[in-house]
């Protein structure tokens, strides 16, 4: 098996999340080929070919320029799967791949077992085992869900051009609206999920954020139900944090959760189910009701501190 792996840069930076691309490669003990519209002197450090398209020339993103070079590739490499990470980057080329080659697309996935793709369904809650109907394929996965490759190789680097001729123009990054805090520099974050039942009851995970002096953060389904404000959201689509302590209330941990999370030094969780997918990266998982637990330990951390 042949997969080819496509690499993505920002403001002239290899994004760390390449180097999922080849642990998901190595779950599928595929042979790695390597596309890049990137730069000379900041290639990805791994072994075996990379087809490299000047991204001075041919811009970091444009779906309609990208795709042509990659199709280039696909035809000289005949690859059994085009993998990109599940970004903006991948989840407009990914479909265009896919029609053009007319192959099948799998988004987002988390896992590889048995031959066959895991995407989570229903917010994480359940997970679906799927796979192309086509004998070649097209995948995005979820960034964070396969640890990194340690950065190591000197690839071998084959040029590749094509005509210039496109309706699109990359014009360049907009900054993000300011946030209003910045989760990034807190050390310790205690975290509202779903399981905290009502938005009434935010104001005890926050009181238990105050009492180790620390900031209220929260997941993606309180932030959207409108219980929290956007800024305090962690995950892919918020804040990614590494504080010394997160706290995890009612948190079950869909994978684009616990990819905003991973570097915690210490993770506590309390959980209703002992099974929840936050269990795995948790130090300590409490199974305990959030509403019930989260008040007493309020209590003994405040007592303790006199």
């Amino acid at each position: 098996m042949k997969v080819l792996l496509v690499a993505e840069y920002r403001e002239k930076q290899l994004l760390e999340t390449t180097y999922e691309l080849a642990t998901f490669a190595d779950k599928l003990e595929a042979e790695k080929v390597w596309f890049a519209a990137g730069y000379k002197d900041n290639l990805p450090k791994v072994a075996g070919k990379i087809y490299l398209a000047d991204a001075e020339k041919y811009g970091e993103f444009n779906p309609d320029v990208h795709k042509k070079l990659i199709l280039q590739v696909v035809e000289k490499e005949n690859p059994d799967y085009i993998v990109f990470i599940h970004s903006s980057y991948g989840w407009d080329l990914a479909p265009r791949i896919a029609a053009a080659l007319k192959i099948g697309q799998v988004s987002e996935v988390v896992e590889v077992s048995d031959g066959q793709f895991v995407v989570p369904s229903c917010n994480a809650k359940l997970r679906r085992f799927v796979k192309p109907n086509t004998d070649k394929g097209v995948i995005t996965i979820q960034a964070g869900a396969f640890p990194p490759a340690e950065p190591n190789g000197e690839p071998e680097v084959e040029e590749i051009s094509i005509d210039l001729e496109s309706n699109i123009e990359f014009v360049g990054y907009e900054e993000a609206e300011a946030k209003t805090v910045d989760l990034t520099k807190a050390e310790i974050i205690v975290s509202a999920g779903r399981g905290v039942g009502k938005p009434d009851n935010i104001p005890v995970i926050e009181e238990l954020a105050k009492a180790f002096g620390g900031e209220l953060g929260a997941s993606r389904p309180v932030v959207d139900a409108g219980w929290v404000d956007h800024s305090r959201q962690v995950g892919t689509t918020g804040q990614t944090v590494a504080p010394k302590l997160y706290v995890a209330c009612g948190i079950s941990g869909a994978i684009q959760h616990l990819a905003g999370m991973k570097k915690s030094e210490f993770v506590l969780a309390i959980n209703t189910d002992k099974d929840a997918p936050i269990g795995e990266v948790a130090d300590v998982l409490v199974v305990a009701d959030v509403m019930q637990f989260v008040p007493a330990l309020t209590e003994k951390v405040k007592s303790l501190k006199g």
